[in-house]
């Protein structure tokens, strides 16, 4: 049981659609499963207990090392202002696992996929560092920053539409499999974040330009090789993975859209604060799709069963949700956090959310 709650905490959450029914019913029934038996199926679920056994269940360092700080509000930040980033980060600014020569760290995922520099990883670490240095004053957590946001400028890449991203160079296990390179609305927002901020710092123009340059990718659809997606409804969804159908993984769209309110706040673009306005009408009209009546979702999928955020990720929407009210003043964010908050301080509904995640977990996984 230890093994399995941990499994269902970690860094491995996968996608789903678009969920048409009311929150209070649990039992969220669309497509049916893949087939558990076909060769490569097998070989997939391999190779994913694999590396997971070997985060989880030995010593050594791995990517869940980074991801899991208690998500928090950061108390400094001001609404309007262009200060410290909206949570502290401050255990990521501190990672205790691998770095290069050039102190940027890198990720252990294990097993095929090994040692790696995830970019929105990069980015938390900066902000983090940035943080302490808005505390402290500190040379060295400015220092580290700084060499975060280099990381950035000197790492973006153009996709095949000629768009500039952030890109992944690993495979990696979301149900549709993410093949590499892949880039994501969360490296491209969270990036954007940290440029914003050096650039504020140091104003040297190469790490406005990158911003410019990772914002161009909001102002795309997702066909145009952009990272936006824009709904049959109208609603403007920013994706964390690109796949078909479109996900529209929560946590991933809620930092993204941090992202494209921090260029805003930087640089004035009216694009932006448009694209912000319609996340903001987007999340408000659509969080009854992620509230399963006893848990949130972590995603919107076409599976048969809807995909419960893990423990870890359901803690983080609160918070999310607690920043997006400090943002917008909207109560609508604050009542939804209130109410995951009670789910999540209810033993019987996070028992049940366990149970009923471990079952999708053998059943897609």
């Amino acid at each position: 049981m230890r093994l399995l709650k941990a499994m269902l905490a970690g860094k491995t959450e996968e996608p789903e659609g678009v969920m048409n029914r009311r929150p209070n019913n649990p039992t969220f029934f669309t497509s049916a499963p893949p087939h558990p038996c076909s060769p490569a199926q097998i070989a997939r679920r391999l190779h994913y207990y694999r590396r997971i056994f070997a985060a989880y269940l030995t010593p050594q360092k791995s990517h869940l090392t980074f991801w899991h700080e208690v998500p928090e509000v950061n108390e400094n930040f001001r609404p309007g202002e262009l200060g410290e980033y909206y949570m502290p980060f401050t255990a990521k600014a501190d990672y205790p696992g691998q770095y290069d020569q050039n102190g940027i760290p890198l990720l252990n995922y294990h097993g095929k996929v090994g040692l790696q520099y995830n970019p929105i990883a990069i980015a938390q670490y900066g902000l983090g560092n940035y943080n302490l240095f808005r505390r402290t004053g500190g040379p060295e957590r400015r220092h580290k920053f700084l060499a975060a946001a280099d990381w950035l400028v000197g790492n973006l890449e153009q996709n095949p539409a000629g768009l500039w991203v952030w890109n992944h160079h690993f495979d990696w296990e979301y149900r549709t499999p993410l093949k590499a390179p892949w880039y994501s609305a969360l490296a491209q927002g969270q990036g954007i974040s940290l440029l914003v901020r050096a650039h504020q710092e140091t104003k040297n123009p190469l790490y406005l330009e990158a911003a410019q340059r990772a914002f161009a990718t909001f102002l795309k659809t997702i066909d145009e090789g952009g990272v936006t997606c824009v709904d049959d409804r109208g609603y403007t969804w920013f994706e964390e993975a690109i796949v078909d159908p479109p996900t529209h993984i929560l946590n991933g769209f809620i930092w993204a859209a941090w992202g494209v309110y921090d260029y805003h706040l930087h640089t004035g673009d009216q694009d932006a604060a448009h694209l912000f306005a319609e996340a903001v009408r987007t999340l408000k009209d659509n969080l009854h799709h992620f509230d399963a009546g006893f848990w949130s979702l972590y995603e919107q999928s076409g599976t048969r069963m809807k995909m419960l955020a893990s423990p870890f990720y359901h803690h983080l929407h609160i918070v999310q949700l607690q920043v997006m009210h400090r943002l917008t003043g909207d109560p609508l964010f604050a009542d939804y956090a209130r109410r995951w908050e009670a789910y999540r301080r209810d033993p019987f509904k996070r028992t049940l959310a366990l149970a009923y995640k471990a079952v999708f977990k053998l059943l897609y996984y």
